[in-house]
């Protein structure tokens, strides 16, 4: 059969880290072992019954079954508006300042299309999201690392980055509660990326993903929060995390009224918005999944303790993440975070992200999700309790 060439775009595209991770369980499920995963970051629990509920009812409302506006229904627009004032006291315009997306995994990759253009700089986190890579790869744009090292909370530090490289930059990624670290972010934190993008004309985009997900009673703090942050970017949230709606993709951006307008741009020459159907479900989500939301964190919490006390009971030194549903733990000597994810499949069933998945800097680290019933996180701790190995 004919082999035709791909385009430049695709072939810039960075390889597919966790692909290969997929063939390896494969190949171990084959041959019989039992696994547990414990390296991928898709919720386990289902979509809440009230919005699935409000799903079933919407499906018969015949004005769904036509195109949606290209931009949304108002209303979704008009939910997000009221989840972020409740949440987290920050005004928004649902006209102006909301985009509805098909998902932040999208979000992320278009914006990069929105505002970079062959030879312009992204400032991306290492270790980070892969697709923040593969957005400034479709643009042809050139990628600097933004390390986040343990010894500063896993937060870029800017006075490391230098002047030239600043100054070219025209869009900064940033994710807290972050993923793969599980790190969050301080009122300071964001006030001097505020100052940075403000001084050097950055369009900061940050990755809210995990926004609902705090532990010991605090909640993660939202971009926007911080005064000025709406002139210098905008927030992408996900429905997928905080409601267990990762298969619907339903996303939206928040925040600079340029970023969002360029987004919606970009969307009307891909698609013409959600089925409406959904979109009322989301509404139903945001505007009365509070408790549901609540019952989430406290669950993934409980799950957290386990783990935490489990790995320090077989002397494996750990930190309690402090948001997200991951853990991040460092590896014994002697391995690469790879081939330490390898033995794990090979010795006793047991998959984890090989933190090298996530960039340069993630080497040394796996990642952990929390994503696995009690009962099998207590099975983990006991396979784990037969290998002979210490991080200490």
């Amino acid at each position: 059969m004919k082999q035709f060439t791909y385009s430049k775009a695709l072939e810039r595209l960075p390889e597919q880290f966790f692909a290969k991770l997929v063939d390896k369980v494969k190949r171990a499920e084959a041959g019989g072992k039992e696994m547990i995963n414990l390296g991928q970051g898709n919720p386990d629990q289902p979509t809440p019954p009230f919005v699935t509920e409000s799903l079933k009812r919407a499906v018969d409302n015949e004005v769904y079954h036509k195109y949606s506006p290209f931009k949304g229904f108002p209303f979704l627009k008009r939910s997000v508006a009221n989840f972020y004032k409740r949440e987290y006291d920050v005004d928004l315009d649902p006209e102006t300042e909301v985009a509805i997306m098909f998902g932040s995994k999208t979000g992320l990759v278009e914006v990069s299309q929105c505002f970079l253009d062959e030879g312009d700089t992204a400032l991306v986190p290492d270790p980070g999201y892969p697709d923040y890579w593969s957005g400034v790869a479709m643009a042809n744009a050139n990628m600097e690392k933004m390390p986040l090292f343990k010894g500063n909370q896993f937060l870029p530090q800017y006075d490391q980055i230098s002047e030239e490289t600043l100054h070219k930059a025209k869009l900064m990624f940033l994710n807290y509660p972050n993923n793969p670290t599980a790190a969050t972010a301080t009122k300071a934190f964001f006030e001097e990326t505020i100052d940075v993008a403000n001084k050097h004309d950055i369009c900061v985009v940050h990755d809210f993903a995990y926004g609902a997900i705090g532990f010991d009673g605090e909640k993660p703090l939202s971009f926007l929060q911080v005064p000025g942050a709406k002139n210098v970017g905008v927030e992408m949230y996900t429905m997928s995390k905080t409601f267990n709606m990762a298969g619907w993709r339903v996303a939206f951006a928040v925040g600079n009224k340029s970023v969002i307008q360029a987004l919606e741009l970009v969307q009307d020459h891909y698609y013409v918005s959600l089925f409406g159907a959904v979109q009322e479900a989301a509404a139903e989500a945001l505007d009365n999944g509070e408790e549901s939301v609540k019952e989430l964190v406290e669950l993934y919490e409980t799950r957290r303790n386990q783990l935490v006390e489990g790995f320090r009971d077989i002397g494996w030194r750990v930190d309690a993440p402090q948001g997200s549903f991951f853990m991040w733990l460092e590896i014994p000597e002697g391995f690469t975070s790879e081939s330490f994810a390898d033995y794990l499949i090979d010795e006793i069933g047991i998959v984890v992200a090989p933190g090298v998945g996530f960039g340069e800097y993630g080497e040394g680290y796996v990642r952990i999700g929390l994503l696995e019933s009690e009962e099998r996180l207590r099975e983990a701790i006991d396979r784990f309790r037969t290998l002979s190995f210490t991080n200490q």
